[in-house]
C-alpha cells in the first residue's frame, strides 16, 4: 500500500488552534465502519450511540511539561530539549535543537542553573541521552521550567496547561496529550456510567512518534516508535467480560487502541500486562479487540488515518475525510470528533 492513498487535501485553516470552549460541545462525525453513512452531531450526543453493555477503554496517561528552553553552558547560545522518554531516574531520552549543539559532554542550563544537564550519548535517530542534575524533586522542577510540548503546526499559546490534558489524566509521562480523550466531561462520563456504559482506562505515554512523518513511499517499509504501556488486571477483566457479555469494546483514542491490540489475542481476549508496543496498524489488520473507535481527524499520510482505515476501509474513511473538509471540521489535537462504530 502506498503513502499516496492516505492524501487528502487540508486547508491549512482546519487545522485548530485551540480547544472548543466546552470540550464535550465540540463536532462529532458518526460514521458506519460498514456501509459509510455519516451523521453530523455534537461530541456530548456519543451517549446516543453508545449501548449498556459496551465499555469505553481511556488513556489515563497525563503530559509533562516536556519541553525545556535553556542555555549550552559553554557559549550561552540557546538550546531546546524535549523530554521523550525516561531511561532511569535522572537520564531522559531527548530531542534536542539545534542538534549540532549536542554533542556528547556537551553541558546546559536551565532557569538560571537550577537545572543543569550533560549528553552523555547519541541514540537512535539522532536523538540524545541527557542527564540531569538538580538539588529537590525532579518534578517539580520541571513544573516549574517546563513547557507543554504543543503539536508543531499549533502555533497559539496555550492559555492554561489543563486544556491539553484529560479530566481523568493520572499517570505522567507523556510528551504529547491521547486527543481523543480531550473532548469528555466528568459530567458526561457520570451520564455515560449511569446508562450502563463500563469505563475501563490503560495507560500509554504517547511519544514522539504521534508528530513524526511517514518518509517511505510502501508504508509496510515504515518503522513505528515504541511507547510503554500498562493495562491492569482490573481493567482486563471488565474488558474481557464485556466481550464474553456480547458487548463492544470501544476505544478511546488511537493510543488505547495500539494498547488493546497489542495485548489481545486471537479471541479477543486481554490480560494484565505491562510493556511496550510498537505496533503498526493498517488496513489488511484484523482487528482482535477494539469493535469501535472515537478518534479525532488526523493529518493526511500520517499513520493515524492507517490506523483509522483498517478499522473500517479506506474508501470509506478517506470519502469521510472529504466530507469532513467540505463540513469544515476542525482538525487533529483541538479539533472535532469522529465515532466510527
Amino acid at each position: 500500500m502506498q503513502l499516496k492513498d492516505f492524501d487528502f487535501y487540508l486547508p491549512e485553516e482546519l487545522i485548530a488552534q485551540h480547544p472548543a470552549e466546552k470540550r464535550d460541545e465540540c463536532r462529532l462525525m458518526v460514521l458506519s465502519k460498514d456501509k459509510g453513512h455519516i451523521e453530523n452531531k455534537v461530541f456530548k450526543d456519543i451517549i446516543d450511540y453508545l449501548n449498556p453493555g459496551d465499555c469505553l477503554v481511556l488513556n489515563d496517561t497525563r503530559v509533562i511539561p516536556a519541553r525545556l528552553i535553556g542555555n549550552k553552558e559553554s557559549s550561552g547560545g540557546k538550546i531546546e530539549l524535549l523530554l521523550l522518554k525516561r531511561v532511569n531516574k535522572d537520564s531522559w531520552e531527548t530531542l534536542v535543537k539545534p542538534g549540532k549543539k549536542a554533542k556528547v559532554g556537551a553541558k546546559f542550563e536551565f532557569g538560571d542553573g537550577l537545572l543543569t544537564a550533560e549528553v552523555k550519548s547519541i541514540a537512535e535517530e539522532g536523538n540524545r541521552i541527557i542527564e540531569f542534575q538538580y538539588d529537590g524533586i525532579f518534578e517539580e522542577i520541571l513544573d516549574k521550567l517546563g513547557q507543554m510540548p504543543l503539536p508543531p503546526y499549533i502555533t497559539e499559546k496555550l492559555e492554561d496547561k489543563e486544556q491539553y490534558q484529560t479530566v481523568y489524566s493520572k499517570n505522567e509521562g507523556s510528551a504529547a496529550a491521547p486527543t481523543a480523550g480531550l473532548h469528555f466531561t466528568e459530567e458526561l462520563l457520570d451520564k455515560i456510567r449511569e446508562k450502563g456504559i463500563k469505563t475501563v482506562f490503560l495507560t500509554l505515554h504517547v511519544g514522539l512518534g504521534t508528530f513524526r512523518p511517514v518518509k517511505v513511499e510502501n508504508i509496510e517499509q515504515h518503522h513505528m516508535h515504541s511507547e510503554f504501556y500498562i493495562l491492569s488486571k482490573e481493567s482486563a477483566d471488565i474488558i474481557n467480560d464485556v466481550k464474553d457479555k456480547g458487548g463492544r469494546v470501544i476505544s478511546v483514542g488511537t493510543t488505547s487502541t495500539r494498547t488493546l491490540e497489542t495485548i489481545g489475542d486471537e479471541n479477543g481476549r486481554v490480560k494484565e500486562s505491562t510493556g511496550w508496543t510498537d505496533i503498526f496498524i493498517y488496513p489488511g489488520y484484523k482487528y482482535k479487540v477494539v469493535d469501535g473507535l472515537i478518534t479525532n481527524f488526523h493529518l493526511p499520510e500520517s499513520t493515524l488515518i492507517m490506523l483509522v482505515s483498517a478499522l473500517s476501509n479506506r474508501e470509506i474513511i478517506m470519502n469521510a475525510y472529504e466530507t469532513a473538509v467540505k463540513e469544515r471540521y476542525r482538525f487533529f489535537s483541538f479539533g472535532d470528533a469522529m465515532f466510527i462504530r
